[in-house]
Order: C-alpha cells, then structure tokens, then sequence
C-alpha cells in the first residue's frame, strides 16, 4: 500500500484569481525564479489565503504564464492563484501591492469566471516596445521595412541546448519604427511560438537583413499581453472577468 501524508487534506480552492502586475526599473534584472520567490513571500506576508496542493510537499497553487525575458521591463505579466477562503479582488491588489518591492507593482486583480478557460488560453501575443539609444528614425525605418518585405529571416538563438537557428520572421505579427526622444523605438506585436521569439531575436533579425547594430544596449518594455484577434489587436485577458467583480458572499478572508 503506498504511503500516505499524516493529517487532513489541505482546503479546497473556492475561488481563482488572475492578477497583472508590472515589473521595472532595476528589477527587470531580476530572474523569473527570483520573481516568483518575492511574489510567494508577499502572498504570505499579504495574508492571503492560498490553497494548498496535497501531498506530502503542498506547495501554493499559483500559475505562472509567459514570463517576460531578463533584462526587460513588463507592464502585462501574469499569473493565476488559488485561495481557500473567498477574497475581495481589490483588498487583495492593495495587500500584495504593498508587501512588494516598489520596482514591483500589482495592477488588477479578478476573479476567474466559471466557463473562461485557463488564463493561458486567453494569451497568446505580446506588444514590445524597444527604445534604441543611438539609432535614428531614418536608420530603424528602411531595416523594418526589409524585415517585414522578408519572408524568412534566420537568426542563431541560445537555448540550453547551445544555439539553434530559427526563423524569426513568422512570429512578428507587425512592427513599425516611431521617434522617441532622442531614439527610435520599435513597436511590435509577436506571437507567442516555440521557440520563442523575443526582442533581441528581432534586433538580430534586423541586423540580419539591414545591418542595423545598435551602438547602446536597447530597453525593452513589454506594454501588453493577450490574444491577437483578425483586427490586430491585442485583447486584455482579464477585460472580460472586470465586469463580474467578486460578490462577498459568506466567509470572507480578511486581506
């Protein structure tokens, strides 16, 4: 007979909660593992009151969905968790939000309705922005246009298993080149594929295809995350859950 852990089964989730939270400044060095560690002591210190898997090592049920590469800032990470008392969305966004470090800010918290699918069904693109220090409009416009007049671009991409060419064309949905202040700035809408294809995939790409080398470390940003509908745009996966705010019913936790 296999063994069995001592004690009663932890609680059941009663309720799911998806949560955007932005990371920046001179935490977009930090790792996803580092994150992930900081925003598990917050949910503790935050006293929300997270179900527990079963077994003989529970650990918290969160979900983690596309973390954004180090090195880049993030105004759309995600995740998902689950909770064994019933909570208030907006006492939980003001609870974790201060028990985390200021480079860390949560933006919106909703409850995942019945019927809405996983939150990683709901993401499947994100938006970049990537400021080149160095690089004028007259210099990323032509290199763009190349890119997009291309129909596959390889790039070497790092993995862990050493590098492996990719094409990094297919997964660009749009780009386009703006004027920053003092910089171009390359907007772009990528699918999220496997391998990923992530900013400086794109900025090898364009090297590639234009020669076009940044003199200075470019700053990425990622400003969304979400589905890519036939129009282009990208639909926020917690819009359709803000109009079904959590109703207190019953016990409720106190965040």
């Amino acid at each position: 007979m296999a063994r069995q852990p001592s004690g009663p089964p932890p609680p059941p989730t009663v309720q799911k909660l998806r949560i955007r939270y932005a990371k920046r400044g001179r935490l977009r060095f930090a790792s996803h593992r580092d994150l992930a560690r900081a925003l598990e002591r917050a949910l503790r210190r935050a006293q929300v009151p997270m179900a527990f898997s079963a077994g003989f090592s529970p650990h918290p049920k969160i979900s983690y969905i596309g973390a954004a590469p180090t090195g880049s800032a993030s105004e759309a990470e995600y995740l998902e968790i689950g909770v064994a008392i019933r909570c208030e969305p907006e006492a939980v966004r003001v609870a974790l939000d201060a028990a985390l470090p200021p480079d860390v800010a949560v933006l919106a918290v909703v409850e995942a309705q019945e019927g809405t699918g996983s939150l990683a069904d709901r993401i499947d693109t994100s938006v970049w922005r990537v400021e080149l220090p160095g690089v004028s409009l007259a210099e990323l416009a032509p290199a763009v246009e190349k890119f997009l007049a291309s129909d596959v671009v390889t790039v070497a991409k790092r993995t862990k298993n050493g590098l492996k060419d990719i094409d990094a064309r297919p997964a660009v949905a749009s780009a386009s080149a703006i004027e920053g202040a003092g910089c171009a700035i390359l907007h772009m809408v990528v699918r999220q594929v496997t391998p990923a294809v992530r900013p400086d995939d794109v900025l090898a790409a364009l090297a590639a295809v234009a020669d076009l080398r940044p003199p200075l470390p470019p700053r990425a940003v990622r400003e969304a995350q979400g589905r890519l509908d036939d129009s282009g745009t990208v639909a926020d996966p917690l819009g359709p859950d803000r109009a079904a705010r959590t109703r207190c019913q019953g016990e409720h936790a106190t965040v």
